[in-house]
């Protein structure tokens, strides 16, 4: 069996100084909770709403691995709303498979969004990046991801080891069963420094400066050929310049 490498998880309070020498930062679930300001039940409460992702029909690898959802949200201070659903989309500089593509998928649940844990989660990251930066609106995009193992393997990052085009980078595995793979990894964009670990937790976080870091999680397989497993995480970007692809 292969050894998973535990996560290199700081205390909360480590987390900005960590950003600011390293450009990322990972934290256990109970300082997510305490991030958010809601117990960690709250953010289990959300965990269904994986079960019943649509399919992602956009993969250009010919792949039917990917399930997601998709919303767009404005957090200023403690006010976070929901923008008018719209496409994701990015730039070919920085996804070279999909890039230059307006993606529409179904947006997130309303009951997810109206979850307390939802709201609080959005508002605390986004007192973190105000924190790191300055206080502005932030343009979050949230992304619901199922990756499976039907086919025989699933690919977390289809991309490859990139960044997002936005100023932070969060990334929550909520779900992690039947698998082996999807190990984390995270280099500086600038030289040698790198990291390798798996996120196994549920709601587990890795925070991530998309400036200095790129990223990448590795494709998953079944434990089990007759029982295909799963990866299910949420994505959220912050950007102060507006959504990508806002003339």
């Amino acid at each position: 069996m292969t050894t998973l490498l535990a996560p290199p998880y700081l205390p909360i309070n480590g987390l900005p100084a960590s950003m600011r020498e390293r450009g990322f930062g990972v934290l256990a679930p109970a300082d997510v909770a305490a991030l958010c300001g809601h117990p960690p039940a709250a953010l289990a409460a959300m965990r269904g709403s994986w079960d019943r992702l649509p399919e992602d029909t956009y993969l250009k690898d010919g792949g039917r691995y990917r399930r997601r959802r998709h919303s767009c949200f404005v957090v200023e201070g403690d006010a976070v709303t929901q923008a008018p659903h719209r496409a994701h989309w990015q730039p070919r500089d920085y996804n070279a498979l999909h890039g230059g593509m307006r993606r529409w998928f179904e947006p997130i649940e309303a009951d997810v969004v109206a979850q307390p844990a939802w709201g609080g989660l959005l508002r605390g990251l986004g007192r973190l990046c105000s924190a790191l930066d300055r206080a502005r609106p932030w343009y979050v995009e949230a992304h619901q991801f199922r990756i499976d193992t039907s086919d025989g393997i699933g690919r977390p990052t289809p991309e490859g080891a990139h960044r997002d085009g936005v100023d932070y980078v969060a990334v929550l595995v909520v779900d992690r069963a039947g698998i082996k793979g999807g190990e984390t990894r995270v280099f500086a964009a600038d030289g040698p420094d790198g990291q390798r670990f798996t996120l196994t937790e549920p709601w587990s976080l890795l925070f991530l400066d998309d400036a200095r870091v790129i990223h990448e999680s590795t494709p998953i397989q079944p434990q089990d050929d007759r029982d295909p497993g799963h990866r299910d995480s949420l994505v959220l970007t912050y950007r102060a310049a507006g959504f990508q692809g806002d003339s």
